[in-house]
């Protein structure tokens, strides 16, 4: 996902409501500084990362000084280590002080983020499986996080309801059969969405690939079942396996076959970078 005018636009809004939560009727702590004065800072990271937010960061502070500079020493998607300074900013010091928090919060859970999937597609490098998100994002943040997974080198799956459709239990048995599902997706899909089928056995498997549905998403199975799903498919639907999976399950599930791995914990189970934001003199 690049930073094209949709995530350009998000980037305001996201800003613009995180400020709106923080400052309310106006920061108080900050009209202790006079309003004429200039300051100058410099984030620097505690911790081996990915660095992603760089613009959400940048956007928090000129929202309230449109005059304020952000010097970058580093970009999005860089490996990030303990004590390097990431940019230097100068600003107005109230900007500075009541944009600090905000500007950190999504540096450092966009960066948390794609260093999480950094270390996914790291442990299934070598393997032709992909790591793709899913929509167990934060709310308000979609695009954010999946901005940040493309950044650590993930894939990402349907941002929302609206641009594909993955036909699960429930949906198939309101139909009356996973034909019959997919027969009425392809009827009402529009040109953009794609269609992926949930299959939980062997022979659910069998009925998406006799409907003609090219990828299907393989819900909780075990090794020895993906394994016979790999051989029973032979190449005419992606494979997606999902359920469960952590670092310490992955390789294995990589091994055999499958074209994609979703996993959830990308997005919903961050724990933010440890990141400062140092005032030095003006």
């Amino acid at each position: 996902m690049q930073i094209n005018d949709q995530l350009r636009a998000e980037i305001l809004r996201n800003v613009a409501v995180a400020l709106a939560e923080d400052i309310g009727t106006g920061d108080l702590t900050a009209q202790l500084i006079p309003a004429d004065r200039d300051a100058r800072g410099r984030v620097i990271t505690r911790e081996h990362a990915v660095l992603c937010g760089t613009a959400w960061f940048s956007a928090a502070l000129t929202a309230l000084d449109p005059d304020a500079t952000v010097v970058w020493h580093a970009n999005d998607g860089d490996v990030i280590e303990p004590g390097q300074l990431l940019c230097d900013v100068l600003a107005s010091a109230r900007a500075l002080l009541t944009a600090e928090r905000t500007a950190l919060n999504f540096l450092q859970l966009l960066s948390a983020t794609a260093t999480t999937t950094r270390t996914f597609v790291d442990a299934v490098a070598g393997t032709k499986a992909k790591i793709v998100d899913t929509r167990k994002t934060l709310p308000g943040l979609r695009l954010a996080q999946k901005y940040a997974v493309a950044v650590g080198g993930g894939t990402n799956h349907r941002v929302g309801l609206y641009d594909g459709i993955l036909i699960k239990e429930n949906h198939i048995i309101a139909a009356g059969s996973i034909a019959k599902a997919v027969e009425t997706a392809r009827a009402i899909a529009p040109s953009h969405a794609f269609i992926e089928v949930e299959v939980e056995n062997i022979d659910e498997l069998r009925q998406a690939i006799a409907a003609g549905i090219d990828m299907i998403l393989l819900d909780n199975m075990s090794l020895e079942e993906m394994r016979e799903a790999v051989k029973v498919a032979n190449g005419r639907a992606a494979l997606e396996a999902s359920g469960g999976l952590d670092l310490q399950s992955i390789r294995a599930v990589a091994d055999v076959g499958v074209d994609r791995i979703s996993i959830g914990r990308l997005t919903k189970d961050v724990r933010a970078i440890d990141l400062s934001l140092r005032h030095t003199e003006r």
